[in-house]
């Protein structure tokens, strides 16, 4: 027993060690604030609007439904000890931009993968309530089975799912990436989410590497808007689960969506890149195309034109 103690403790320690080398390289930005926060009190429930809170939390109005993506609104994520009384793991450097007040009538929360980036047991606790749905990949519901929300879904890909009473349907969509929250996980399922009420088609993948799956979205159908993850590529060997900005801008057009909303930059240092990098190289990806890109800063709006039809850059971005 003594012995697999101290094999145990240099395991430990190896490990910890290798996580300091790796993570004491990263940036180290000083926390900020967004330069302006969501108004959702503000948003109309005949029309569609989105809003980048911040990392992969985006708040979105979809007519008269409001919906919620990976919720993570508090300093820091990873695990909670009870008995500290504390979150151990990555602090935030950008504040979350909305309040918690306003997301007091959130009635659809959508959990892409159980990594503590997404799944924020936390923040759900703090938005759980008995009016809201949630929909979550297969064999993660357990994580929050105490939690007071209305019901809870499990989905696999290819799977669809109709809230009949907020008349949304949402499909479940093969990405590349990992579920695990632990090493043992492994049954843990991870998707994207094609939603849609009205006619309207959003497409918010959560995390993923690159892959040609998307070009199959485009085949059942218009896509009015794509969210895409651009950061959390560098060093190389991250890129079989995160794709680079430019990936991001050629599966954004394989889904044959209008407009491109970036997430997953600029709120946790996940990678080495520098911060600002991920929104630069998007827009040099996209060239005479960048007035598609909805999202610039946290705090951000768009508002989905009437009829789906384009507008010119001035028109279509809130900024």
């Amino acid at each position: 027993m003594k012995i697999l103690f101290i094999l145990l403790a240099v395991m430990v320690g190896i490990i910890g060690l290798g996580m300091w080398f790796r993570f004491n390289r990263l940036p180290r930005p000083p926390l900020k604030k967004p330069e302006k926060m969501l108004k959702p009190q503000e948003w109309s429930r005949e029309e569609v609007t989105v809003g980048w809170v911040g990392h992969s939390t985006v708040l979105m109005q979809l007519y008269d439904t409001r919906i919620l993506t990976d919720p993570v609104l508090g300093k820091r994520v990873g695990e909670s000890i009870k008995w500290l009384n504390r979150q151990i793991g990555m602090k935030r450097h950008t504040e979350p931009a909305v309040s918690l007040s306003d997301l007091e009538r959130v009635q659809l929360i959508l959990l892409s993968h159980a990594h503590f980036d997404h799944f924020d047991v936390p923040s759900l606790s703090q938005l759980a309530h008995e009016g809201c749905y949630v929909v979550t990949p297969k064999n993660t519901a357990c994580l929050i089975k105490h939690l007071p929300f209305k019901k809870v879904f499990e989905l696999g890909w290819d799977e669809q799912l109709e809230i009949e009473e907020l008349g949304v349907k949402i499909l479940g969509v093969p990405v590349k990436h990992w579920g695990n929250r632990y090493p043992w996980n492994r049954r843990y399922g991870y998707n994207g989410y094609l939603i849609e009420k009205k006619g309207t088609r959003i497409f918010f993948p959560g995390d993923t590497a690159f892959t040609d799956q998307f070009r199959k979205l485009s085949e059942t159908g218009p896509v009015d808007l794509a969210f895409m993850p651009i950061g959390a590529y560098s060093p190389d060997h991250l890129r079989w689960a995160h794709c680079t900005p430019e990936e991001a801008w050629a599966m954004f057009r394989d889904t044959g969506a209008k407009w491109l909303a970036p997430i997953h930059w600029d709120t946790f240092v996940l990678s080495a890149e520098p911060l600002d990098e991920p929104m630069e190289r998007l827009m040099q990806a996209a060239g005479q195309e960048a007035g598609r890109i909805v999202f610039r800063k946290h705090g951000d709006t768009f508002m989905l034109p009437e009829g789906n039809q384009e507008k010119t850059d001035s028109e279509a971005l809130n900024r």
